[in-house]
This record gives C-alpha cells, sequence and structure tokens, in this order.
C-alpha cells in the first residue's frame, strides 16, 4: 500500500470518526428533540439545531436518502480506487478524495443505522439549510476539485501554442 492511499485511508478515518462523534453528541445534547436550538454559539448567528434530514442536500427527496445510499458507496470505492492507482497525484488531489470519501460514508453510516441523517450547524442569520461534519467535507471537496480544474484550465490556456495567425517576425536585418 503506497503512502498517498495511506494518507487517504487516514483522512477518511478521522472526519468519519469526527462526523460521527459530532453527531452522537448532538443527538444526547438536544436529547433527540428534532428542531431543538441546543447551543447558540454565536445567538442569532450560528447555533447548534438537532434536525433529521431522510433526503439529500439542503432537505430535497425527503425519504430518498437510503434509496441513494448505493451512490455513496459508489462515491467512497471511486474515490479510494482512484487514490490507490494513482500513486503519484499531488497530495491536494489526496486530500480531495479523502474528504469525498469521508463526507459519502459519514452520511451513509446515519442513512443505513437510522434510515436519516443528523445534521447540527445552522447559520441562522441567513437561515441558510442545517448541515453536518460530512456535509462541510463533501462541500470542500467539491469546492477543491472546481479550484483545481479551474486552475488547470488556466494552465492549460498559458502554455497553448499561438495560434499561427500572427506574421512570423524577420530575425535579419535588411
Amino acid at each position: 500500500m503506497h503512502r498517498r492511499f495511506q494518507i487517504f485511508l487516514a483522512i477518511v478515518a478521522a472526519l468519519v470518526a469526527v462526523d460521527q462523534v459530532v453527531k452522537h453528541w448532538a443527538r444526547a445534547v438536544a436529547e433527540g428533540v428534532e428542531g431543538r436550538v441546543f447551543n447558540a454559539l454565536w445567538p442569532e448567528i450560528f447555533e447548534l439545531k438537532l434536525v433529521y434530514n431522510e433526503g439529500i442536500a439542503f432537505g430535497m427527496m425527503q425519504g430518498a436518502g437510503v434509496v441513494l445510499a448505493p451512490i455513496a458507496v459508489a462515491i467512497a470505492v471511486g474515490a479510494g480506487w482512484y487514490i490507490y492507482k494513482n500513486k503519484d497525484e499531488p497530495i491536494c488531489t489526496t486530500i480531495t478524495m479523502g474528504l469525498l470519501a469521508a463526507g459519502a460514508i459519514g452520511n451513509l453510516i446515519d442513512r443505513v443505522l437510522d434510515g436519516r441523517v443528523t445534521d447540527m450547524f445552522w447559520i441562522r442569520a441567513i437561515n441558510f439549510p442545517v448541515f453536518n461534519v460530512a456535509d462541510v467535507c463533501i462541500t470542500a471537496a467539491g469546492t477543491m476539485l472546481v479550484l483545481t480544474s479551474l486552475k488547470e484550465m488556466i494552465a492549460a490556456g498559458k502554455n497553448k501554442e499561438p495560434d499561427g495567425d500572427s506574421e512570423p517576425q524577420s530575425t535579419s536585418d535588411s
């Protein structure tokens, strides 16, 4: 097992553990009462509120979360397989794939064990949908993928050969 894959596994294990510990803590502190604000870290701005999500991101497709669980498995396995097969990828790619897999697995565990995902972070100031650590991992991975793609597109544009439409310049003095 190569070093990048070991790093990938460590990232996944650590983040899934953090996600599950935070979810367990939130359920315990809120005493399982859905909708209960159990801590106002920054009152009226950022609060902790227990919410159960039986759908996918932002509460869409309620009840379909368990049906879509195989997609989470495919994402996690695909991310791992990619890092396993591409040991020379930059560390940023390893981190991105680790975040993606951890987020998928963290929410998958909830869906399999409880039929719903536990969410707790609420940006009340803008009434942003309640989310969890796994969601943060998935969002960070998606952002990193977009930024990496943009960086590669910009680099490809800078390395592009001229079109040939311009007049060749003479190097001789006439």
